[in-house]
């Protein structure tokens, strides 16, 4: 390779994961780094169109897909698992760990950082490992990594309360229990793979950085909320990503019959419907909506996603006998995939009846549509509530993987909220226009990117410590208030000094004590770079204000008795 920075991108097999990390690799390939992804060989194909347009600057580490008694042989990509997949995917790839080390170990010109997906926080413990900085990458958005957060830290109260207020949050949001994220209100307790992924949310936070799909004028309050209450110094928001990627449709829209209905419909009147690339409606969800939409007098365009033949036969994504010719002229029923980006571009669409997925979420402000939510799962419900009652460019016509909405009332509210002079309309083409100036030359969103990249080109002038045997133990003040596991979350910053962790007594109710041997010419710089690291940790992992201060005040107090010494 050539004398470029060269950096290890590790996407989630996820299509609402891959493309947004790939479009930032299209940016970072632009900005002079060499890049090598790592991916799994059948989600290879994803590559084609960034591999076609850098074939020089980006390489790929194709590694065999791990193994795992609950992942089914030959599935490599959660969109033939469903969400429920994703714990056991998540665990499969931990398994990489080994080859990527050898493959670090033999490589003439290896990586100076690793990129990876919130969902693969074991990359930082590798990152340590390697001796090389590890980027967080969140496809999804700052209020949700707020409130998961939130949720992880204070895990035991939470259950059993109906309804969950987050406090220390911005604007207080609350949540019905079951409208929490599903990867945190699904966890098992002792299970080998939701330990995995509890320990990868706790510790992506202590990442060199975080990187997020998001721009301030959306999620401003809530990167501010990360940058400042949870002391991480390195917060860059970059997105939307959509408009940074290359462009898949360089001459224009792709030839698909839609665009020739949509030109011959007046502005702001069609209303899109699609539920991501994973979910399938049931018979009397398709039903209702297919009620709904023939009651509405409204133009549309509806996605359906094709099921196996089993989930054909079981009703799942069925339109109902007749419906598509009932509301011939107004309505189109579209099997199978469409070029979503393009058409919510459209001007005769004005609003998104959807999931509520982060990029569907990013795809509706940058086209300037308003959205209408039906939450369904995952992250929905949180992004959904960013969206009604934060920005106010969206209404709820529905919430529940299983719910079924009253075909007259969401046909009443498809038919209001499609109304011209409806106020989230307006305000969902004030977020795109924030959104387009977000990315521009001198826009918010293309500073921050400069800054991530200027700032990982200046840290690569600093040599890493190398550790070496040590003779003497030496005895340094770790918090945690953890009772069942305490020291699990500190493993990344630890294991950057070899040594084993052991426990002694605790020093207060909320505190425990552990001790480690660095080598001797770490002695003060280990220490300080593990208070700086600290100084994020506690107020992560505080249950409380006057905790977290104690907290701080003794981490400062121990390391001003250190220096004087």
């Amino acid at each position: 390779m050539c004398n470029k920075p060269h950096i290890l991108i590790f996407p989630y097999p996820a299509q609402g994961h891959m493309l947004p990390l790939l479009d930032l690799t299209h940016q970072l390939a632009l900005r002079s780094f060499t890049i090598t992804i790592l991916i799994t060989p059948k989600n290879l194909p994803t590559l084609n169109p960034i591999l076609s347009t850098h074939p020089t600057t980006i390489h790929t580490l194709i590694l065999p897909f791990p193994s795992h008694p609950k992942v089914p042989r030959g599935i490599e990509n959660v969109k033939d698992l469903g969400a429920s997949g994703n714990v056991h995917v998540m665990s499969a790839l931990s398994k990489l760990r080994e080859p990527i080390v050898q493959w670090f170990q033999s490589h003439p010109s290896p990586p100076v950082a690793i990129i990876s997906d919130f969902f693969l926080g074991w990359t930082l413990q590798l990152s340590h490992y390697l001796g090389i900085p590890r980027i967080a990458f969140y496809s999804s958005g700052a209020f949700l990594t707020a409130v998961s957060n939130f949720c992880w830290k204070t895990r035991e109260p939470l259950r059993g309360r109906g309804v969950v207020e987050c406090s220390e949050i911005p604007g207080t949001p609350s949540f019905k229990e079951e409208h929490l994220p599903s990867i945190f209100r699904c966890y098992e307790e002792s299970d080998p793979d939701w330990e995995i992924v509890k320990e990868g949310y706790l510790t992506n936070l202590l990442s060199w950085g975080c990187v997020f799909n998001t721009f301030r004028a959306l999620e401003g309050p809530y990167l501010e909320y990360l940058r400042e209450k949870l002391k991480l110094s390195r917060v860059f928001a970059i997105g939307p990503l959509s408009l940074r990627g290359p462009d898949p449709y360089p001459n224009g829209n792709p030839g698909h019959g839609v665009f020739k209905w949509l030109d011959g419909c007046p502005h702001g009147s069609v209303l899109y419907i699609c539920f991501g690339s994973q979910k399938l409606l049931k018979r009397e969800q398709m039903e209702a909506l297919a009620g709904g939409l023939e009651r509405s007098d409204t133009r549309f365009i509806w996605v359906v996603k094709v099921g196996t033949a089993q989930q054909t036969k079981e009703g799942y994504g069925v339109v109902p006998d007749g419906f598509e010719g009932r509301v011939s002229g107004r309505g189109l029923v579209i099997k199978g995939w469409v070029p979503q980006v393009a058409i919510l571009g459209h001007c005769a669409v004005g609003g998104f009846l959807s999931h509520c997925g982060w990029n569907s979420v990013l795809e509706a402000m940058v086209a300037g549509v308003m959205v209408l939510g039906w939450p369904m799962e995952a992250d929905q419900f949180v992004n959904a509530r960013l969206l009604v009652e934060d920005k106010g460019v969206a209404v709820r016509v529905c919430e529940g993987a299983d719910s079924v909405p009253n075909p007259d009332e969401l046909g009443r509210v498809i038919q209001k909220s499609m109304t011209m002079d409806n106020p989230k309309k307006e305000r969902a083409k004030k977020m795109r226009d924030e959104a387009l100036k977000s990315v521009s030359e001198v826009g918010e969103s293309s500073k921050e990117l400069d800054e991530l990249v200027e700032e990982r080109k200046r840290s690569l002038a600093i040599t890493p410590l190398k550790s070496q045997p040590s003779q003497v133990p030496t005895r340094y003040p770790i918090f945690s208030h953890y009772s069942s596991h305490p020291f699990f979350h500190l493993q990344p910053l630890l294991s950057l000094l070899h040594r084993a962790i052991t426990p002694l007594k605790s020093a207060s109710p909320c505190c425990s004590l552990l001790h480690c041997a660095p080598p001797p010419c770490w002695s003060s710089v280990v220490f300080i770079s593990l208070l700086d690291l600290l100084s994020a940790f506690d107020s992560v992992l505080a249950t409380s204000r006057t905790e977290r201060n104690e907290m701080h005040k003794h981490v400062k107090d121990v390391a001003e008795g250190m220096r004087a010494k």
